[in-house]
């Protein structure tokens, strides 16, 4: 019985017999992995990235908000400054201020006024501070808090060193800067910011806005605080606030952004 011979296996027959591994220089080239350890020669395999994943550069440079805090500062410096020496810019914060007190019925102006009240504004701080540690963001919210009691902290002396007299009362002393915007700007902005991760909307930062401008505008129309007070006190909270921001960024991310994120990388 004669043996049918089997059909041998040209190059020219690409599905037949079993893959070989290849060898030599094209595939060495291929390979992911350098021998002596070292990254592969691929631009993506030697770029380094920064903490967010994104392509970034070495050393890292100061980020905006620490430009901006130090430009806030520069200018508190300068007020206070001017306010101690008496300097030219307290002539047109006085005429902007005699034009501007009472030119809003006082009922209305002392409303606004109590907004920046400590039994106002810090309530409103507590149960944000309360809602955001329940979420998993307890880093944002001990950094509200303590930027909420560095603001006695910070105001009270510079009331005593200053001891500029007020619009209405030049017998008294201790305007400068002004408490219940700082309280405004802090526990309002504050509360913003360990709510907005939470909410669908920008509500949380316009509501912050809205309030602490009616308490500024109020203290200003009614005659308690000369302008360059408000101004000087919110130049002096913003850092606090960006303190906060970036302290809370850092804590714990909310359910659903976390979740789209599992989904994504999968």
């Amino acid at each position: 019985m004669s043996e049918t011979p089997r059909p041998r296996e040209t190059t020219g027959d690409p599905g037949t017999g079993l893959p070989q591994r290849r060898t030599g220089p094209a595939f060495a080239h291929i390979t992911p992995h350098r021998s002596d350890d070292r990254p592969p020669q691929t631009p993506r395999g030697a770029r380094r990235t920064d903490p967010g994943g994104r392509p970034g550069t070495i050393p890292p440079v100061p980020g905006r908000p620490a430009i901006f805090s130090l430009l806030c500062a520069g200018l508190f410096a300068l007020i206070t400054w001017q306010v101690l020496v008496s300097g030219p810019l307290l002539a047109p914060d006085e005429a902007l201020s005699r034009a501007l007190v009472r030119a809003v019925p006082d009922a209305v102006t002392e409303r606004l006024a109590d907004l920046g009240n400590i039994p106002v504004a810090v309530p409103v701080l507590v149960l944000a501070m309360a809602y955001a540690a329940r979420r998993g963001n307890r880093r944002g919210a001990l950094a509200a808090g303590v930027a909420m009691a560095l603001v006695p902290a910070l105001i009270v002396p510079l009331k005593e060193w200053t001891a500029r007299p007020g619009p209405l009362e030049p017998w008294a002393a201790g305007y400068f800067p002004s408490g219940h915007t700082a309280t405004a700007l802090v526990a309002y902005g504050c509360a913003a910011l360990l709510l907005a991760p939470y909410a669908r909307r920008a509500w949380p930062a316009a509501a912050a806005a809205l309030l602490t401008t009616a308490t500024a505008a109020g203290l200003v129309l009614r005659g308690f605080h000369w302008p360059l007070d408000v101004l000087a006190s919110v130049l002096l909270c913003v850092p606090l606030l960006l303190a906060v921001r970036g302290t809370s960024r850092q804590g714990k991310q909310p359910v659903a952004v976390r979740g789209s994120r599992r989904r994504s990388s999968g």
